[in-house]
């Protein structure tokens, strides 16, 4: 009877034991493919990511111009989360804590004393549900849903999270990011961290691809990368992009490179505005993203250093991140604008990728 008893309460630990494994990593992890034209798009669930983007240089020739890696287990062990969607607030959170309705939320800090993109376990960490898959056709897409559960990483509220890729004409595709907050108040930050290299993923550096970026103001920022609260012009300093110039001509009157975030120009009544224009003179392509968010972060690879698709090496400026969001750390400064968001005001974030070749 003694054995039989112990017997079933080994069994029972066993049960929680395997119950108890994280919900998100229960769903199978894919592969998809979207095609159009001369533009595929191969994408995971793993962090609803974008895996590559192959399309044609000036002479016809197709490349793949996003950086990653060739199988799902190489996406777990990078530092950096290429391609994929990243949140629940992506950007730095600083001293990991902030205050919202008279409550002190304390975050796991990633970053030194600072949240980096969710958390240890953010966003881009997780596996996502499919929800719609349309490879081909007129209008091809694929939908990925994620439920954030209240305190997941620290954050209040639970939320209904949905990133959808749709390649449009004309070398042409969408990423339109929705967050519902079902029952608190939360801050939500969402961006695509791709890191693109119009020569191709394997051809070096970015540093003679040349950027414009439409912002007249960048972020200062502090020591650890968190903005101090001021918005100044660029005019004068190496963040000035108002006329294209190659993204190496100024950084080394950085420390390191680029990690910056700029206030984007209005541009009118229009629902998207332009947020940049790289232009890579070698192969020809050209790169357009258009936003519906207030600013811009331009990073340049700095730490660059991982065996990437095809065993290349990604080395320092090895990919260029050109990502559309909300202020960072917007929770701890009241003179930024809101990243919060209420149950029944929902977040959306729309980001236009146009394709061309000179």
């Amino acid at each position: 009877m003694a054995r039989f008893a112990a017997l079933f309460w080994f069994s029972i630990l066993v049960v929680l034991q395997y119950a108890s494994i994280d919900s998100a990593m229960a769903e199978e992890i894919g592969m998809y493919e979207l095609k159009k034209g001369n533009l595929s798009m191969k994408l995971t669930n793993y962090g609803a990511r974008i895996v590559s983007l192959v399309l044609p240089d000036k002479n016809g020739k197709r490349g793949d111009v996003a950086l990653g890696f060739d199988t799902i287990q190489g996406f777990m062990n990078a530092s950096s989360p290429f391609g994929a969607t990243v949140g629940r607030v992506a950007n730095r959170i600083s001293k990991a804590q902030f205050t919202l309705n008279g409550t002190v939320y304390k975050l796991p800090a990633n970053s030194g004393n600072n949240t980096i993109h969710g958390g240890p376990k953010g966003f881009s960490q997780v596996v996502w549900k499919v929800k719609k898959y349309r490879p081909h056709g007129a209008i091809p897409r694929i939908d990925f849903a994620y439920h954030s559960f209240d305190g997941e990483q620290g954050f209040p509220g639970d939320l209904l999270v949905r990133t959808s890729y749709t390649l449009l004409g004309d070398n042409q595709f969408c990423i339109t990011m929705k967050a519902e907050a079902l029952n608190k108040a939360t801050p939500v930050n969402l961006f695509n961290h791709a890191f693109w290299n119009l020569g191709g993923h394997n051809s070096g550096d970015i540093l003679s691809e040349k950027i414009q970026i439409f912002a007249s103001h960048y972020l200062p920022t502090d020591s650890t990368l968190i903005p101090t609260g001021e918005i100044v012009t660029v005019k004068g300093t190496p963040y000035d992009f108002l006329t294209a110039r190659t993204v190496g001509s100024r950084i080394n009157e950085l420390p390191k490179g680029y990690d910056t975030n700029y206030a984007l120009d209005r541009s009118g009544s229009s629902r998207l505005k332009k947020a940049a224009i790289v232009h890579d003179e070698r192969s020809g392509r050209v790169m357009e993203i258009l936003t519906d968010q207030l600013g811009v972060q331009l990073f340049t690879g700095n730490n660059l250093n991982v065996k990437g698709k095809g065993g290349f090496m990604y080395k320092r400026h090895g990919g260029l991140c050109v990502v559309t969001e909300g202020f960072p750390d917007s929770v701890n400064h009241p003179n930024f604008p809101s990243q919060i968001v209420n149950p029944g005001k929902p977040y959306k974030h729309i980001m236009l990728f146009k394709f061309s070749t000179l």
